[in-house]
């Protein structure tokens, strides 16, 4: 049966809510990746990725706790949940680290390649293996990730490798996260993430911990928090309102935020390869969302946090 104008346009309505919802998740995440790069230059990066977890631990149980939603501590693979837990805290803990060095529109370029690195692992892991198009795609888009780091022009930096290794763990991630949603339920997801960086992260706090040194230090660390558990609280509603394929290709105007946050905060002006990179990485990335959505198959993720 077809819909009616009232469906149709309530689906519209619905849809354009979610657009909007994941272009304020994606924002959100820009000003996280902008708070922990300003919290590096006065602590241990190590105790800016305890705030942030920690934080959205905290707050993500004002949202979803086991009393209003009984049974979400309850997984069918709890091993699993752990070690994709952990991937994500590792991809944090490596990013956060790059942006001690890195500009923040650099180290998001970078990041950017991770819907390339899912496709090339999907194929051994998942078994859905990648047609011709597709890898065009993929080494276009790691073309534009070279040009961005930019190795043996004299202005690659190690850091660039931290991010990259951000990204394969956050591929690696995205992927356990499609496996545990056909049994799994997003909160139960969410709270696993959060509680698992929190705690993993509270025996290194003693050997790492700074004083804040004033009341802005402190709110930035509350801040973080809540701009990870707040982002991730849009994508989930965002989701429930528009299908992911709808949404992906607006994961990317995380870009024009970064960049914005990059210049007004800390003064970085983009170098000429990183725009020309960064469009490139784009476009093979939207280039490859509209393959997969042709195909039927779920878009692999970016990350946004």
């Amino acid at each position: 049966m077809m819909p009616t104008k009232t469906e149709f346009a309530h689906q519209r309505r619905q849809r354009l809510i979610g657009i909007a919802l994941m272009c304020g998740a994606v924002a959100l995440f820009a000003c996280l990746d902008a708070t922990g790069k300003y919290l590096n230059h006065h602590m241990d990066t190590m105790q800016v990725v305890w705030a942030r977890y920690t934080g959205a631990f905290l707050l993500a149980l004002l949202i979803a706790n086991p009393i209003n939603h009984p049974g979400m501590l309850v997984t069918r693979r709890p091993f699993l949940q752990i070690g994709r837990s952990a991937l994500l805290l590792f991809s944090t803990a490596l990013n956060f680290t790059a942006l001690r060095y890195l500009q923040l529109d650099e180290a998001l370029s970078i990041l950017f390649s991770t819907p390339f690195i899912v496709a090339v692992l999907c194929g051994p892991l998942l078994g859905e293996w990648v047609g011709w198009r597709r890898w065009t795609a993929i080494g276009v888009g790691f073309f534009g990730v070279l040009l961005v780091a930019r190795p043996g022009f004299g202005g690659i930096h190690p850091a660039a490798l931290l991010s990259l290794g951000s990204a394969v763990c956050y591929a690696v991630y995205a992927i356990s996260t499609r496996v545990l949603a056909r049994t799994d339920s997003n909160e139960t997801t969410l709270f696993y993430s959060n509680l698992v960086g929190a705690v993993a992260m509270l025996p290194v706090i003693p050997f790492v911990w700074t004083a804040p040194e004033n009341g802005l230090i402190v709110a930035l660390m509350v801040l973080i928090g809540a701009l990870g558990s707040g982002g991730h609280y849009l994508l989930i509603v965002g989701h429930r309102l528009a299908p992911a394929s709808v949404l992906a290709p607006f994961i990317y105007t995380q870009m024009v935020w970064t960049t914005a946050l990059g210049f007004l905060v800390f003064g970085d002006v983009p170098h000429r390869w990183t725009i020309v990179g960064g469009l490139i990485v784009v476009s093979s990335g939207l280039y490859l969302l509209n393959r997969e959505r042709k195909v039927g198959k779920p878009a692999p993720s970016t990350p946004v946090a």
